[in-house]
């Protein structure tokens, strides 16, 4: 029998951990001198009461909605993949090779093409922590963790010497076509009238994440191989004893891991930027993690918290814009719930599982 129903596990628990997060972020505002309650109606006026900050809102949730999807896969198999930022990088070199190199009529055959090029590229930065994890036991968030760095020393080296026109001194590619960039947000929702999303770089990309969180969905929970995913990462031993291959298991939610990560650079190097330069990941890769642990490594919850992560992103610039709130604390806030929503989750977790089973006591 569960301690506590699923619906208190899945909401209540990061409810409550937001809410202590929320208070201890409070309390730190206070130390500086700042009103947080002021504070709060920055960061909610400027993320969501503008269709410009819903714009950035949903631009930053796109990225973590890709490398959130990216953990919880692995989580499912019962993995850490902490590489996500060197499996995005890759993918945006995935997404740069297509769309320089082949000319494309339309940006929507261009982004097909350019989400195939960047799910390979992620998928192939995975397979090898996977390969060396399912066949050497080498530990998949240590090779992950190198991966990253090799990943942005490698992606610098193609930039410099490579991939930037002749003449330039920025480490980044020449623009794609016109013919393949992205329609935006104010491309699509604005009228000779209104002009909605004003600036903002929200894109098409948005409605293929929210696809992803679908078919993650679907694959997890209604397909064969998304039970073996789950019945591995449940037990191994009963997996096997049941016919699944560790190794092949192992190696497969990698792939799918590293694909979905290699996703996210469709929205910031296809969607954004329109050209591959360095650093576009910003941290996404890190932040899917809080997003999975928030969201239970479930597609809605994974869906949700990557509102919300976008909500602090876009509400945590509009503080440094407009307040004496440095910028380094609104990273101390983000720090705040990561901390609560997945360190100690057990501090939340424990006396309401007491105080259900203490209310199911009395109902016996």
């Amino acid at each position: 029998m569960d301690r506590m129903p699923h619906w208190a596990d899945a909401v209540l628990v990061p409810l409550i951990s937001l809410i202590l997060a929320a208070i201890l972020s409070a309390l730190v505002i206070i130390g500086i001198g700042e009103d947080p309650v002021a504070a709060f109606n920055l960061m909610v006026e400027g993320a969501l009461m503008r269709s410009a900050g819903w714009g950035y809102t949903l631009y930053y949730a796109t990225n973590f909605m890709f490398t959130g999807l990216a953990v919880a896969v692995a989580f499912h198999a019962r993995m850490f993949n902490i590489g996500g930022e060197g499996q995005a990088t890759l993918g945006g070199l995935g997404v740069a090779l297509v769309l320089l190199y082949i000319p494309w009529p339309h940006w929507s055959l261009a982004l097909l093409a350019a989400t195939l090029g960047a799910a390979a590229f992620g998928a192939i930065w995975a397979f090898i922590p996977a390969y060396l994890q399912a066949k050497r036991g080498s530990h998949i968030v240590i090779t992950t963790i190198m991966f990253n760095f090799i990943a942005a020393a490698f992606l610098n080296y193609v930039l410099v010497n490579l991939l930037r026109p002749q003449g330039a001194m920025d480490p980044a590619t020449e623009k794609f076509p016109e013919a393949t960039h992205l329609p935006t947000f104010r491309d699509m929702f604005s009228s000779a009238e209104t002009i909605m999303f004003r600036g903002a770089p929200a894109n098409v990309t948005f409605f293929l994440a929210v696809i992803a969180c679908l078919v993650v969905w679907l694959l997890l929970w209604r397909t064969r191989l998304g039970y073996e995913i789950r019945a591995f990462g449940h037990s191994e031993s009963a997996a096997k004893y049941a016919g699944i291959s560790p190794v092949r298991i192992t190696v497969i939610a990698m792939l799918i891991s590293g694909a979905l990560a290699g996703m996210m650079a469709l929205n910031t190097t296809q969607g954004e930027s329109e050209r591959l330069i360095l650093n576009a990941t910003e941290g996404a890769g890190f932040i899917g993690i809080a997003v999975a642990l928030m969201g239970r490594s479930h597609p809605f919850g994974v869906f949700l918290a990557a509102i919300l992560f976008g909500f602090l992103f876009q509400g945590g610039a509009e503080l440094a814009l407009w307040t004496n709130i440095p910028r380094e604390l609104i990273v101390v806030i983000q720090a705040l719930v990561i901390l609560f929503t997945g360190a100690l989750d057990n501090m939340v977790r424990m006396p309401l599982e007491r105080v259900f089973l203490a209310l199911r006591r009395k109902e016996g």
